[in-house]
């Protein structure tokens, strides 16, 4: 009887499991929406090749190497194939659910953190410098920082994040704030795009091509961040989990109704319009802000803490626009700024985790993977250039990197 419910249980757990992947997964899709919506029609081709080349690139460096630097186990997930108990494999949770299930929910969480690059560095950065980056970010940049949290790993040999008090349930630091200070990283080589700023100081809006895309685009994320923030349950087949489970989706849902609200009403009241691009990043902020806790709120303190991100991220797309630094689709704002909000909200609600625990982990991740993606970004531009000529990004990079456009008719003006 107890080895029929052991099975059973196992099943559910890892049937679960590779649902919850496949939404996360789902979210490439959403992230190439909506940055195919935010930029202009003229790169469109170039960020969908990057979107789709990315998650590739993920998932075999992740294979190669990153899975191993994160969790331990065997050369090119050696042993995973099994149920976690085969030689020269470790895993923790062999008793919940497989192996190579939790290799593929882990997996499409660096693709979603590198996908927050893509957008940032849009319209003038190199396509193959760009997927070189990813090669490093993915399968040794993030790795790193994820052993120090969710692998439990010691940083340097000095501490152990979770030691500390530091708590990120599903990746609002370890996932989202790291991608977008990989992404800070490049915009401040990269430079701002061309005529985004004039002489004295003027900021001029570069309006996107395909605002229906971009708002598909987010409600693709906001589905996919159920599989996101829900897998990370790790379990549905008990009565407790599956509460667990339901009580995320719950929370997760309020804070980006929450996110989206904030930022349009706040929107509305500096600009006099209801500025649909801000409702869209104020639903992903209040996303990425509920993502470090989702499981310890009440459903109204989950709405709140979206709100505040909605708030949060139109004051700082506006601030880092006066400060030159030019992000076409909003990512660092968004994922970076609201990810540390999140990870400061956490013990709010979970006396698990502590304030100076959450303090020292976001300045362990941010630190990590600033300086080391600063550091590739430098060798990449000295060795072959990471910004495409000024005729290039006149005349848009679909054509230079890709030898094709997204709307050949509209540009041609043929019919």
């Amino acid at each position: 009887m107890e080895s029929t419910v052991f099975e059973i249980q196992y099943a559910l757990d890892t049937f679960y499991f590779l649902v919850c992947g496949a939404l996360v997964m789902w979210m490439a899709a959403g992230f190439a929406m909506l940055e195919s919506g935010l930029v202009r029609s003229k790169n469109t081709t170039e960020i969908l090749t990057k979107n789709v080349a990315l998650y590739a690139v993920a998932c075999t460096m992740y294979m190669v190497c990153g899975y191993a630097i994160m969790y331990g186990g065997g050369t090119f997930l050696s042993g995973i194939t099994g149920m976690g108990v085969e030689e020269g494999f470790e895993y923790e949770a062999a008793a919940t659910y497989a192996p190579s299930a939790d290799f593929f929910f882990q997996v499409v969480f660096v693709a979603t953190a590198m996908s927050i690059v893509s957008g940032a560095v849009a319209e003038r950065m190199k396509l193959w410098a760009f997927l070189i980056f990813a090669v490093v970010m993915t399968g040794f940049i993030y790795p790193m920082e994820g052993a120090w949290t969710w692998g439990e790993a010691d940083v340097f040999g000095m501490y152990n994040l979770g030691d500390l008090g530091f708590s990120d349930f599903a990746g609002s630091g370890i996932v989202h704030m790291a991608g977008a200070a990989a992404a800070l990283a490049g915009v401040l080589l990269l430079g701002a795009r061309k005529g985004k700023y004039g002489p004295n100081g003027e900021i001029r809006a570069i309006p996107g091509a395909n605002l229906p895309l971009a708002t598909l685009g987010t409600f693709i994320l906001w589905m996919g961040w159920f599989g996101f923030n829900g897998g990370s349950v790790l379990a549905t087949a008990s009565a407790e989990s599956a509460n667990d489970v339901a009580i995320v989706f719950m929370n997760t849902n309020a804070a980006a109704a929450g996110g989206g609200l904030a930022a349009l009403i706040l929107a509305r009241l500096m600009f006099g319009k209801a500025d649909l691009t801000m409702l869209l990043n104020g639903a992903l902020a209040g996303l990425v802000t509920i993502t470090a806790g989702p499981d310890t709120p009440t459903p109204l303190l989950a709405t709140i803490f979206g709100a505040f991100g909605g708030l949060l991220v139109v004051v700082s797309i506006v601030t880092l626009d006066k400060l030159r630094i030019d992000d076409p689709v909003g990512a660092i704002s968004v994922h970076g700024v609201c990810g540390l909000l999140g990870l400061l909200l956490v013990p709010v609600t979970n006396g698990d985790a502590s304030f100076s625990g959450q303090i020292i982990g976001a300045i362990t991740i941010f630190v990590w993977v600033f300086v080391t993606s600063l550091i590739v970004w430098s060798i990449l531009k000295a060795v072959m250039g990471i910004r495409v000529s000024e005729e290039d990004e006149y005349e848009g990079v679909d054509y230079s990197e890709c030898g094709m456009e997204a709307y050949p008719e509209f540009v041609s003006g043929k019919q």
